[in-house]
């Protein structure tokens, strides 16, 4: 097997373990507040949603992008073959840090979701987008420190050392991924909090234009 048959196989293999306990979740809504836990499948489709949906895909080409043009890491070049390799190697490493995420918060009960606050003012939206980037909610419905994700975002970025270009496999580099990965999850609550009232607007403006 070559190298690039034992990366897939890592991978596959740690997203298969990590996503393991998801399958185990229940659910139930909580009695006090109403709130519905995610079921097993929940947690696979946020985990499916997550890592190949729109806003992901939107973030991967971006920074795929934003690499190849200023050919970062060098090692892979300003071509459409560094553009690839690099968007792959983004991929790779959001699924595992995804199915991190996902099966290990199904041990304790942590919601990977992000729930929206369309009824809320502007100002409080913002600051619901901000403060579920590093919280989470538990199975009472209540908020939490989002563990599991404190576990996947650097874990994930300090593993892929060990397949990563040499330049971009350095401590500064794993943590400054890290970081661009809360960075990242906090645009991706901006999306699922305003994108559905931008796209309801637009079909209304579809809606009332005449017609030839």
């Amino acid at each position: 097997m070559g190298r690039r048959g034992a990366l897939v196989s890592l991978v596959y293999a740690l997203a298969m373990v990590c996503l393991a306990p998801a399958l185990l979740g229940q659910s139930g809504s909580s009695p006090d507040t109403g709130y519905q836990p995610p079921s097993g499948g929940d947690r696979l489709r946020w985990f499916a949603l997550s890592t190949i949906g729109p806003a992901s895909d939107a973030g991967g080409l971006i920074s795929a992008g934003w690499g190849t043009l200023f050919n970062t890491p060098h090692e892979y070049g300003t071509h459409w073959g560094g553009f690839g390799k690099r968007y792959g190697m983004r991929l790779t490493g959001i699924a595992v840090g995804n199915a991190a995420e996902a099966g290990l918060g199904a041990l304790w009960g942590e919601d990977p979701r992000y729930v929206r606050t369309q009824e809320m003012p502007f100002r409080n939206r913002i600051g619901h987008i901000v403060k579920m980037t590093f919280l989470a909610t538990n199975e009472s419905g209540r908020t939490m420190p989002a563990y599991a994700r404190y576990i996947a975002l650097p874990g994930n970025n300090f593993l892929s050392n060990a397949w990563r270009a040499p330049s971009d496999a350095t401590l500064s580099r794993a943590g400054l991924r890290t970081g661009l990965g809360f960075l990242g999850r906090m645009a991706g609550n901006a999306f699922e909090e305003f994108w559905p009232d931008v796209r309801r607007r637009l079909f209304k403006r579809r809606d009332d234009l005449p017609d030839d």
